[in-house]
């Protein structure tokens, strides 16, 4: 905990806020969405909600900062691994996006709330600061990506959220969902297990493939 009470300066604010981030993702880690709240959160910080409500209004904001984070860290790492020039065939791209994918496999879980309830709860100004976060990284992703993947800049964006739903429905399956694997025993049907790593790597290397085939939509 930091040594000032209340938080004054910016850097202050952001270490506040970043306090907040971690709660929540604490928290999301080991509950479902709709049993996370404030009141919760502030339990955890051992502040008031009168003390959070400075830093945040709804707890939508604060997985919106959450899937900020962990989409800059993705797309950070892919960019990282897949560096211009590398001259990776479609079989090593695909080794190294699925496991990234493996690695950052949060990422998609709360990616699969992003649409549906998190942006449709936040303010503008908070909604604007995300999608500016995520055009401001997508030309330097896009333009290094091309060269790796062999195909056209502008079409990286589609290339990636293909694969990027792709992971959000496998992370997001409802068999993950305790009551679901409850009621699934009680029935005895016994679903396939999901290996996320294994189907994204078949997933990204056909997608590939398919993109490489049709350079123009």
């Amino acid at each position: 905990m930091a040594d000032y009470i209340r938080a004054r300066s910016d850097e202050q604010k952001a270490e506040r806020l970043a306090q907040v981030k971690a709660a929540l993702v604490h928290q999301f880690a080991t509950r479902p969405y709709h049993e996370i709240t404030l009141t919760t959160l502030a339990d955890e910080l051992g502040w008031s909600r009168t003390n959070l409500y400075k830093y945040v209004s709804t707890k939508e904001e604060i997985f919106l900062a959450v899937v900020g984070d962990k989409r800059d860290a993705f797309m950070g790492a892919i960019m990282a691994a897949l560096p211009a020039g590398c001259g990776f065939d479609n079989a090593t791209i695909a080794t190294v996006w699925a496991g990234i994918a493996a690695a950052h496999y949060d990422y998609f879980r709360y990616a699969d709330l992003l649409f549906s309830v998190i942006e449709t709860n936040v303010g503008a100004d908070k909604l604007r600061e995300f999608k500016r976060g995520y055009y401001q990284i997508l030309e330097p992703f896009s333009q290094q990506l091309a060269g790796v993947l062999h195909i056209a800049p502008e079409r990286v964006e589609a290339f990636t959220n293909t694969i990027h739903f792709h992971g959000v429905g496998l992370a997001g399956s409802c068999l993950n969902n305790p009551v679901v694997k409850q009621v699934m025993a009680e029935l005895g049907v016994t679903p396939a297990p999901i290996d996320f790593q294994a189907e994204m790597h078949d997933f990204v290397a056909m997608t590939l493939a398919w993109y490489q085939e049709h350079p123009t939509k």
